[in-house]
């Protein structure tokens, strides 16, 4: 049975994330985005609080904390800057816990306590220019060399993808289109033969960088593969069921975010004499937001519920993910319609989560690859 109890160690997480958010993130919010500048320091502060390794455990430096914590630390960071929290997100479930499932104890050992800490940034590279969803027909190649491989291709739209120290990048060791025709390596900044690309210019989570990784004639040793040779697609599918219990926190703190501005903003409006949120067409609009939260949290920490067991939760991570990025969306626009011209602007944060919000129906499988995950389970393929 699922205890629907916040537990004292919950409380006490989201307390410090919001309390951290509050001050160290939310003065800048606005200076960040307009520039698209990406704050590197600040992750180094994040360590220090243990949110750079929240499910890692703490003989590795990580805080050991499991998937309901995590879900309140991304929430907590999201509703005053879903670009920083999308940046937690990926550092933790993709790089970060790529290496800590399928790493052995030596790679596990050189990179995880640097990567809890704060003191290196994780980037991770599955997309290209030319296969998105369809992640099998990937170009970046991995030839073997006399004690390692050879890397030659480029990723795009990757996180941390020219700021990161360290990247799990999944590359083409087999045939086109074969599942078990791809490996998983970890390359560090700084080898000779890879390289940052364009950063990219975004509608929304602009202070979250994304960025294009090239490899030419990258050489990496043996000792850099995660896993089985073969193995880096079906790894890669097994991380992103995790990674979508992130996208579904992060697009519940922009929910959240959005729909407490709205609250706020319609308790103290006031037309035709009274406050705005009287009128039914507002108010009935708040109680369809609080519903969709309520039920999108409901989904995502059932979900964390069977991570956290170990239990197969392919299904529901995809759920919840569709759901609370679906609705993130759609909440965001309501805030700014019951903002009315004020929420067009740039001086009330609803904007931001509008633009913020539609990220989370595209990274880390769309909705479209939800729905067919969804219906595998349900159906069979």
């Amino acid at each position: 049975m699922m205890n629907f109890d916040i537990n004292e160690t919950q409380n006490l997480v989201a307390g410090s994330a919001k309390e951290f958010a509050e001050q160290h993130i939310l003065p800048h919010v606005m200076e960040w985005d307009e520039s698209q500048h990406f704050p590197r320091a600040l992750f180094a502060e994040l360590g220090k609080m243990g949110f750079m390794g929240i499910l890692m455990p703490e003989n590795l430096g990580g805080s050991g904390l499991g998937y309901h914590e995590y879900i309140a630390v991304i929430e907590e960071i999201s509703k005053v800057d879903p670009s920083i929290g999308l940046s937690v997100a990926a550092h933790n479930s993709l790089c970060t816990n790529h290496i800590f499932t399928f790493g052995n104890d030596a790679q596990k050992q050189r990179w995880i306590p640097k990567l809890a800490s704060g003191e290196w940034l994780g980037a991770w590279g599955l997309t290209e220019h030319n296969t998105g969803s369809d992640a099998g027909g990937m170009n970046t190649t991995a030839i073997k060399k006399d004690g390692g491989w050879v890397l030659n291709g480029t990723k795009n739209f990757i996180t941390h993808g020219k700021s990161g120290e360290v990247a799990v990048v999944i590359a083409r060791t087999g045939e086109k289109g074969d599942s078990h025709g791809m490996t998983a390596f970890v390359v560090e900044k700084g080898t000779p033969g890879f390289s940052s690309g364009k950063k990219e210019n975004k509608l929304g989570m602009r202070a979250s960088e994304t960025a294009e990784m090239v490899f030419s004639d990258c050489f990496v040793s043996d000792d850099a593969v995660l896993g089985a040779i073969g193995d880096g697609f079906i790894q890669s599918m097994k991380i992103l069921d995790g990674g979508r219990i992130s996208i579904g926190a992060l697009s519940l703190g922009i929910a959240k975010g959005a729909y407490e501005a709205a609250l706020k903003y319609s308790s103290e409006r006031e037309q035709f004499g009274q406050p705005i949120n009287q009128f039914q067409a507002i108010s009935f609009k708040l109680a369809d937001m609080a519903t969709q939260i309520e039920a999108a949290e409901l989904l995502l920490h059932k979900a964390a519920f069977l991570k956290n067991k170990g239990e197969k939760m392919t299904k529901l991570g995809a759920m919840s993910k569709l759901f609370a990025s679906e609705i993130c969306v759609s909440i965001s626009s309501d805030a700014v319609q019951i903002f009315g011209g004020y929420g067009f602007t740039k001086d009330f944060p609803v904007e931001k989560f509008y633009r913020d919000s539609k990220l989370c129906t595209i990274g880390e499988g769309t909705s479209e690859i939800q729905k067919l995950v969804i219906a595998r389970n349900i159906i069979g393929k």
